[in-house]
This record gives C-alpha cells, sequence and structure tokens, in this order.
C-alpha cells in the first residue's frame, strides 16, 4: 500500500513556508471541505467525464481485460510492437513500460523478454521516426495506432507513413499488422478501420487521453509486453476505495490535493517538483506532467471568471538531480514544493564489495546500493527542510503492477479534488486547441485558411535577428 508522509509540508517543520496543522485538523474547514467534495464525487463518478473511474470496476474492467488479452497474445508472435500516438494516446504506454520491465527490456534477447519489443513514437521527428523503422522489419511489427478521432496531426501522419511501408511489405494483407485504439462508433479512424478491416480496442466514452493509461489504450501495450494488468486495475481499485472515504486523513488523494492547491494558492508555491529516487519511476513523473498540468491549467473557473489557475509540474531524478537541481532549489526562490518518490524494497539489490583499501571509501563497504540511495534521499529531504522547503514522500513498499496502478488512481483521484478546490474544470483543454488550428492551415488544411494568416499575421518577419 502506498503512503504519504507529509509532515514536512507543515509549519512545526517549515515554518511559514509551511501549512498550520489546525487548518487540517478533523472539524477545521478544509477538512468538511473534503467531505463535500468527496459527496460530490461519489454522485458524478462513473458519468461525463468522470467515466475513468469505471475503469477499474466493473462491467468496465472485465469488458477491457476480456478483449485485450487474447489480442495481447496474438501480438507476442511479433518481434516488436510500434506504438503511434502523443500526448495521453502515448505518455501512459512510456510510463508504464519504463516501471515494469527492465530498462535493458528491448535489448533482450526474445527468450528473456515476456512479449515483443515495445517502441513508443510520441512525435513526429523525422529521425527519430526513421531510427525506429530502421530496425523494426513491417513485416515482424505489429503497430498499435492509438487516436480516439484519427485526426490528430501528428498520429495521423505517423499511420498515414506506416500504413504505407505495410502496404510497400505486405500489400493487401498489411492491415492485419495493425491495432488500432479508438471511438468505438465513430470519427475518422474508426471509418478508417471499419473500411480496411483493422482489429480495434475503444478508447472508452468520456475517458480523456490523460485519464486512459488504465484504458485500452495503456493496457494493451503493457500486457503485450507482459506487464500483468489485472494488478494494475487491483492496485487502482485499491486505492479508488481508500480516496472515498470522507475523513481527509484516511484519504490520500484529497490530502495529497489539498496540501498542493493550498501550498500553490496561498503559500507562493505554484511549482511542483516530482523528484523520483528510482530509476524505474522517472518516466511517471512525464505522466504526471501531463495529467497536473493540462488539468489544472486554466484561465477561467466554472463561473467564467479570469483566475488563471494552475501549478507548473517539474521533474527530477534523485540522486541524479542533486548534482545539477538541489543547489537551485535549497539557494533560489522558494517557490516550489518537492514530492519525493521513495521505494522500501527494490527488486534486485548490490552490494558494495569491502577490500578497496581506500579509508575515504571505507564507509561504503558491504552497503546495500539500495541502502545508498535511500540515504542520498533522506540527506536531501533534510537539506530541504534545513532550507524550510516544504516537501513530502510517496513511498512504495515495491514497484510492481499493483503499486503502479495504486499511483495512476491517486493522482487522477487527487486531480478531480484539485479541479474542485480551485474550481475550474479538470477535463477540457481549450488552450491546446488553438495550436492544433493554427498547425491546419500551416500544413493546408480545407477549411484552415484564416488560421494561416493569424499565424503569418502575428509573426511575420522582423528586423530583431542577431
Amino acid at each position: 500500500m502506498l503512503t504519504i508522509d507529509y509532515a514536512n509540508m507543515l509549519s512545526s517543520r517549515v515554518g511559514a513556508h509551511g501549512l498550520d496543522e489546525a487548518r487540517i485538523a478533523p472539524g477545521s474547514a478544509a477538512s468538511d471541505g473534503i467531505k463535500s467534495i468527496t459527496a460530490d464525487l461519489a454522485k458524478t463518478r462513473g458519468t461525463n467525464w468522470e467515466r475513468w473511474f469505471n475503469l477499474w470496476n466493473e462491467p468496465m474492467r472485465s469488458e477491457h481485460v476480456n478483449a485485450i488479452k487474447p489480442l495481447a497474445k496474438d501480438a507476442q508472435k511479433y518481434d516488436n510492437l510500434v506504438v503511434l500516438g502523443i500526448g495521453g494516446s502515448a505518455l501512459g504506454n512510456i510510463a508504464l513500460q519504463s516501471a515494469l520491465n527492465p530498462a535493458t527490456y528491448n535489448l533482450q534477447s526474445a527468450k528473456e523478454r515476456k512479449g515483443p519489443r515495445v517502441f513508443v513514437v510520441d512525435n513526429v521527428d523525422p529521425v527519430y521516426l526513421d531510427s525506429i523503422m530502421s530496425i523494426c522489419d513491417p513485416k515482424k511489427t505489429l503497430f498499435n495506432v492509438v487516436s480516439k478521432s484519427g485526426e490528430t496531426a501528428e498520429t495521423a501522419a505517423q499511420f498515414m507513413i506506416i500504413r504505407q511501408r505495410l502496404q510497400d511489405a505486405l500489400g493487401k494483407k498489411w492491415a492485419s499488422h495493425v491495432v488500432a485504439i479508438t471511438d468505438p462508433e465513430k470519427g475518422t479512424m474508426r471509418t478508417i478501420c471499419d473500411e480496411a478491416g483493422i482489429t480495434t480496442l475503444p478508447v472508452p466514452e468520456g475517458v480523456g487521453g490523460r485519464f486512459s493509461s488504465l484504458s485500452p489504450v495503456g493496457l494493451f501495450s503493457a500486457a503485450a509486453a507482459g506487464i500483468d494488468i489485472d494488478a494494475l486495475l487491483d492496485g487502482a481499485k485499491a486505492m479508488d476505495e481508500r480516496c472515498s472515504n470522507p475523513d481527509l486523513h484516511q484519504n490520500p488523494a484529497a490530502m495529497l490535493a489539498l496540501l498542493l492547491v493550498e501550498m500553490g494558492t496561498r503559500k507562493g508555491k505554484p511549482n511542483h517538483v516530482m523528484m523520483p529516487y528510482c530509476n524505474a519511476l522517472y518516466l511517471m513523473a512525464d505522466w504526471y506532467r501531463q495529467l497536473w498540468a493540462e488539468s489544472l491549467g486554466k484561465k477561467f473557473d466554472t463561473n467564467n471568471e479570469v483566475v488563471f489557475a494552475g501549478f507548473t509540474p517539474i521533474k527530477a531524478l534523485g540522486a541524479t538531480d542533486q548534482h545539477s537541481q538541489v543547489q537551485l532549489y535549497r539557494e533560489g526562490p522558494n517557490d516550489k514544493v518537492f514530492m519525493f518518490l521513495e521505494v522500501e524494497e527494490f527488486d534486485t539489490d548490490i552490494t558494495i564489495p569491502t577490500g578497496m583499501g581506500v579509508d575515504a571509501i571505507s564507509y561504503l563497504e558491504g552497503k546495500n546500493m539500495s541502502a545508498l540511495l535511500n540515504a542520498e534521499k533522506r540527506a536531501t529531504e533534510y537539506a530541504l527542510i534545513d532550507s524550510i522547503r516544504p516537501n513530502l514522500t510517496i513511498k512504495f513498499p515495491k514497484v510492481d503492477a499493483h503499486h503502479i496502478g495504486e499511483f495512476i488512481a491517486l493522482w487522477q483521484i487527487a486531480t478531480a479534488y484539485a479541479g474542485r478546490m480551485l474550481n475550474i474544470d479538470a477535463y477540457d483543454q481549450p488552450a491546446v486547441e488553438t495550436g492544433k488550428k493554427a498547425t491546419f492551415g500551416l500544413m493546408g488544411r480545407e477549411g484552415y485558411g484564416e488560421w494561416l494568416t493569424k499565424v503569418n499575421e502575428a509573426l511575420g518577419q522582423t528586423q530583431h535577428n542577431i
């Protein structure tokens, strides 16, 4: 079970930069506010854009798992699985693979791996795509295109390129090498799949991209690579049960959201740094960044008042970034909250050998590397407290599918609470649309000519070049 140690967020540890414990005490306005939000979430969960709560509950859970498992088993006959997607269609896939398979997974032999090599193409950089395709023979590769509509420019371009390469290599059989995750009923990709006979899995209605990691969007590639998707969903369900408690002090997501919102809005700390002391968890911080930034960064509240809400999520890696970032974190602007991710038990440990014969480093002899890593974390935690910098620790008993499922649900539910606290819509992303429309105009899409004009007028040539 994940736990959160938030003592370093309180004024007893960091003075005026922390929260007065009375503010979150039972019977406080904040505590009562959590009861109200929890009751509201109980009413809205599973509806509209909160259908992601259904992902780990029946009947949706079994519907997805039963559809995924045979396709994932079939995927294991391929040498490679290439996921095509961007944003929420890619970050969950990347984070799950990084957390739950070895860093050298793609370098292992077919006998050592639990499935095909997995590559997630999450950009339209031509060198990047070409480098992956140079080692992925289309005849031995399954392509997983993830797009609800099929009209996201980046994924559409990727798919068009891959479709042509598959047709060149396989002719009329090209569609058998594609599994698409898309809208089950409508949209451009749905039409393409129906006409070509492409196998599909659903992007569930009411599940936005950044909330979709525990849907087929993230679970298919995970299952194909041998990750236990049942354990992921079990972990999410267990966390959801804890986070349905109206008692602030028994509800991890509510406490996490309250602390971060209070720090961001009342204590002048809008920058939220996630710092795993575990390489496997580093890319979970990428997933968190999209969730926290895109959900909470809003110009308008639900009353259409201008509020410019939101916090800036930042990632760092312990102990690596002790040597690149901590100088700033301790002596730079005190405008940050730090969230350590700590692992109690690593799957593998290494003992530092004895007999080096050098007094200055003899203290390391016979110690485990995991002990050193966690000592580094504790030392950084102390150093931040010494500089009155608030921080908390999310502790993993171990990194496995169950606890990763807990972590994903924790943050999704915390985001729902934070959205209520900020009085904003945590599920839309209107500011993203301007860039999409401008791209359509620049690329010559019919009906978007005005956007080409807008871009060229705003970004016309100037003399301000050096």
